[in-house]
């Protein structure tokens, strides 16, 4: 029988949001697996007896980034980890979309601003800031160009927890064609989705957000797979390694799409709103399992 781990969060007295997790820990035991939903800081877990650590829901690890890459580290050296753990590392940072342009990768224009850079912001746009270390919009906001000082006050409030701030213009045709979310399961499509955008004009960038507003299926158009699987060729070691991706594209000024993230880590599967898609999933997750190191 083989023993597969789902690594998620602990939501404490809170109802659990990842809502594909029961699902799938059920789906897989029904299909023959020892099948377990684990928070990933749980203390005393041995993570060596399962033949696959599959990262589902480790919603909160960007507030714990030191601890997250520990345990990482950990299980690797452990078991099987998916998505194999050099992958997931360099996914964490989103200054991967800097290599993602050097490669040739069409993404939102993006740059960076360590503690003690020079202050840099967009005058003659909308324009958005937030972590390179982030997830479901935390410490994201998007501000006009005379919001200057406030997007200001975000950013040395990020230094002054040692956060880098990522500065992006605001792509206005996401307002209207929303943000495509491509998902990849074993190296190929398995479905995708559409939402609508995030980040409301004046809403403050340690306000709570809603992560997926309006979400619904999407047939993507080739353009979008095109750069989708550009993006994926472009993960050191080609992307061979992974078994599951997602690409989140917006639309750029010029209507061609852009990569605004590649969601390596713990991406949501969506499976409530793709119920086909779940056979597929049973079965890479339980080849990744019984896969020859």
């Amino acid at each position: 029988m083989l023993r597969v781990a789902l690594a998620t969060y602990d939501p404490g007295a809170q109802p659990h949001r990842d809502r594909d997790l029961p699902v799938l820990t059920e789906a897989l035991a029904d299909a023959g697996a020892e099948a377990v939903a684990v928070p990933w800081d749980r203390e005393g877990v041995d993570w060596g007896r399962f033949d696959l650590v599959l990262i589902r829901s480790t919603w909160d690890y960007t507030w714990r980034m030191a601890e997250f890459t520990e345990w990482l580290e950990r299980c690797a050296k452990a078991t099987r980890v998916a998505n194999p753990a050099d992958v997931v590392r360099w996914s964490t940072d989103k200054r991967y979309l800097v290599d993602l342009a050097a490669a040739g990768v069409p993404v939102v224009p993006t740059s960076c601003l360590a503690p003690g850079d020079e202050l840099r912001l967009p005058a003659d746009r909308e324009f958005v800031v937030k972590p390179v270390f982030g997830a479901g919009a935390r410490f994201a906001a998007r501000y006009a160009p005379g919001e200057r000082d406030r997007a200001a006050a975000q950013v040395a409030r990020m230094h002054e927890e040692g956060l880098t701030a990522m500065v992006q213009p605001y792509l206005t045709r996401i307002d209207v064609s929303g943000e495509r979310a491509l998902q990849f399961f074993g190296g190929r499509l398995l479905h995708a989705s559409r939402k609508r955008a995030v980040l409301a004009p004046g809403t403050a960038y340690d306000a709570a957000k809603v992560a997926h507003p309006g979400v619904e299926p999407w047939e993507p158009a080739p353009a979008e797979l095109a750069v989708a699987e550009r993006a994926l060729a472009a993960v050191p070691g080609g992307g061979s390694g992974l078994l599951y991706a997602r690409v989140d594209l917006v639309d750029g000024d010029d209507g061609e799409p852009r990569v605004m993230e590649l969601e390596l880590v713990e991406p949501n599967l969506f499976l409530w709103l793709h119920p086909a898609s779940l056979p597929r999933v049973v079965r890479d997750v339980l080849a990744a399992a019984g896969a020859v190191s």
